[in-house]
């Protein structure tokens, strides 16, 4: 049943745009849930290492205001709507709320709306939404907080086999050397910074990352990976020196999630070698 279900004919839209605005709508519902998880995850992981009950998980306690901690009722919680008929203020409290809120939402539709036309089968479709909702996960926390949390990117790993045990678009082998070969060329380069400098070049969440993305694209892909990784952190590094004077050490997961998600599409588009030729 895996079988027929994945080949099967390419995706067409129904009744003219109900598909894709169906796939628009998911992506905010859950840019909105990437929202919780990007507020929430980094505090239960700081509660962690301290003593006494966080309180909160990603579920519960529904969602509030930041300020007044007023519960939110079922119509200012809609994405991005919500945020607009309140004109980015609480109801309750007049509190500012934070506009990346609305950004997150409206950028997860419409990266899931991207996706929907790129992936044209069922499984190959919904493996993209799983793992670019994850890359963009990733890449906010660490934004804002240097953390790669080990509650997404192992499962984000472990998801990677597990599709292509099912798929067979990268074999499992290639994707189990993928993970590995991953781990272990940050690792390598960690350590060897280490003893030249005295100085820690990157975390450990950056080697689970990529990892992560050694699992989802194969062992083969991994030194395009890697090559577009370096420059986009040359670029973001350039840019955060020149524009915002920002000269402290950079987070490195954005531009492997940046990476693997552009080397991922070329894998469809089958255009990786016209990126490097």
């Amino acid at each position: 049943m895996i079988v027929g279900w994945q080949q099967m004919d390419y995706i067409t839209p129904l009744s003219g745009g109900f598909y894709y605005t169906s796939v628009a709508i998911f992506g905010l519902l859950l840019g909105s849930f990437l929202n919780v998880v990007v507020y929430r995850l980094p505090l239960m992981i700081q509660h962690d290492g301290q003593q006494g009950e966080c309180g909160f998980n990603l579920s519960l306690p529904a969602s509030h205001c930041p300020a007044c901690k007023h519960p939110l009722q079922y119509w200012q919680n809609i994405p991005v709507l919500s945020w607009l008929l309140l004109r980015g203020k609480c109801h309750y409290c007049a509190a500012p709320i934070a506009k990346r809120y609305p950004l997150t939402e409206a950028g997860c539709a419409v990266m899931f709306l991207g996706l929907s036309f790129l992936f044209t089968t069922p499984l190959s479709l919904l493996s993209a939404l799983l793992l670019f909702w994850f890359l963009l996960a990733l890449s906010l926390i660490d934004l804002a907080t240097y953390l790669l949390p080990d509650r997404l990117t192992l499962p984000l790993l472990w998801a990677g086999l597990l599709i292509h045990s099912i798929s067979g678009e990268v074999t499992l082998q290639d994707a189990l050397y993928g993970a590995v070969a991953g781990y272990l060329v940050l690792w390598v380069l960690y350590w060897g910074v280490k003893i030249v400098s005295g100085k820690e070049g990157m975390g450990y969440g950056d080697f689970k990352l990529l990892a992560a993305l050694g699992a989802w694209v194969g062992w083969q892909m991994l030194p395009y990976l890697c090559i577009l990784a370096a420059l986009t952190g040359i670029v973001f590094a350039l840019v955060r020196v020149g524009l915002y004077k920002m000269s402290e050490q950079i987070p490195f997961g954005p531009c492997l999630a940046l990476a693997g998600a552009l080397v991922y599409i070329s894998q469809e588009s089958r255009t990786i070698w016209l990126m490097f030729s």
